[in-house]
């Protein structure tokens, strides 16, 4: 089991910049992917981005595409996602999740260990 612990959220206005950590902790997981999923109130759980550990390949959703950037850290076992330019549609609980594969997937369930989420909301 991974253990992922989110922190950096808050509140924003459009236009500025956020950053979002996750430490990882728990079984070894080099040939990982760590990704990033949001998900706003009353919608379904959406792919933001994710990155593969060993190789630190990423792969961005169309919506966030240029404005948000996954970074890992391998000393401290900590996966950044640096938003910038955000818009009020990116309001949401952002969640970082582990997959014990190494290809980068968009669904929720084939991500096996979620950290609790970390509130972003930007105003308008």
């Amino acid at each position: 089991q991974v253990l992922l612990v989110e922190s950096g959220g808050g509140l924003v206005q459009a236009g500025g910049s956020l950053r979002l950590s996750c430490a990882a902790s728990g079984r070894t997981f080099s040939s990982n992917v760590l990704g990033w999923f949001r998900q706003a109130p009353g919608k379904e759980r959406e792919f933001v981005g994710a990155i593969n550990w060993s190789s630190g390949w990423t792969y961005y959703a169309d919506s966030v595409k240029g404005r948000f950037t996954i970074s890992r850290d391998n000393a401290k076992n900590t996966v950044n996602l640096q938003m910038n330019s955000l818009k009020p549609e990116d309001t949401a609980v952002y969640y970082c999740a582990a997959r014990n594969e190494a290809i980068i997937t968009k669904r929720p369930a084939d991500y096996t260990d979620w950290g609790q989420g970390t509130q972003v909301t930007v105003s308008s």
